[in-house]
């Protein structure tokens, strides 16, 4: 692993060492922004001389999350998820080091990286050469955001299975390929992994969908309603987010319809 790539603190996405850094292109974005304290790099050599360290434990019994502490960037957590022919870890987190590899290979190590969309990066690249090189997945129509060449598979289409069990399907919500991650759960009644796509609020009973969540900027009707329907033929009883404890348990697929009801008619449509 290469140490040294520069971070944007805010967003917590790696760019490639001779990238421009007199602005991240991702926080210039109308979905992010650049901090308040004007924009600021750091490296993972940094990041560990600082104190941050990965935390590799259970969402829930059976299911491994991968997160930092304390907090870098937006502080989401990565989910390793299981099934035949190894694990998937769905997005990314900004710090990697040599004991959290160990410990994500106590669980069973990596087979692939899926990614949602680009605020949950964080340095893929990094983590794809710590498992021996493994593909990076993210949809085509989010390639202009990849920030550093690297084991890059660029899918296409609504559906792309890329493990036995392990399904992304393309909801379009938050970024054009704004990506989701099916599979059949841990209870067998099937699960969707969304980060903050079909993002779990705080009320656990509700989901909500944006396009932009620091700026509050809703998203479109229409693709609300693509992404549901995409999902609304797969059977999934939980819903994963992208942080630590935001977990839709039992009856996720009624709940997530309903979110989108309520959603739309607030919205007026």
């Amino acid at each position: 692993m290469d140490r040294h790539h520069p971070i944007c603190r805010t967003c917590g996405v790696q760019r490639a060492r001779d990238a421009d850094r007199t602005i991240c292109p991702i926080c210039a974005d109308e979905r992010q922004y650049v901090g308040w304290g004007g924009q600021r790099w750091v490296s993972i050599t940094e990041l560990h001389a600082d104190g941050h360290r990965g935390v590799v434990r259970e969402e829930v019994p059976g299911l491994w999350g991968v997160g930092v502490e304390p907090a870098i960037g937006i502080g989401q957590r990565a989910l390793v998820v299981p099934g035949p022919g190894g694990n998937v870890l769905f997005d990314c987190v900004p710090y990697v080091d040599d004991q959290t590899v160990e410990a994500v290979e106590a669980v069973g190590g990596l087979a692939a990286i899926a990614l949602s969309h680009p605020h949950f990066y964080g340095s893929m690249v990094e983590w794809s050469r710590a498992f021996g090189d493994i593909p990076i997945y993210v949809h085509a129509a989010d390639a202009a955001w990849v920030p550093r060449s690297g084991n890059v598979v660029l899918w296409e289409g609504d559906r792309e299975e890329i493990l036995p069990g392990r399904t992304l399907v393309n909801c379009g919500i938050h970024f054009p390929g704004g990506t989701v991650l099916h599979w059949p759960g841990l209870d067998g009644k099937g699960a969707l992994c969304t980060g903050d796509i079909f993002t779990v609020v705080m009320d656990r009973r509700w989901v909500s969908f944006m396009h932009s969540y620091p700026n509050l900027i809703p998203e479109h009707p229409d693709t609300i309603v693509r992404a549901v329907s995409l999902v609304d033929s797969m059977p999934y009883d939980t819903v994963y987010g992208g942080w630590w404890g935001r977990v839709v348990s039992g009856g996720a697929k009624e709940r997530v319809r309903r979110s989108a009801d309520r959603y739309l008619a607030h919205i007026g449509r």
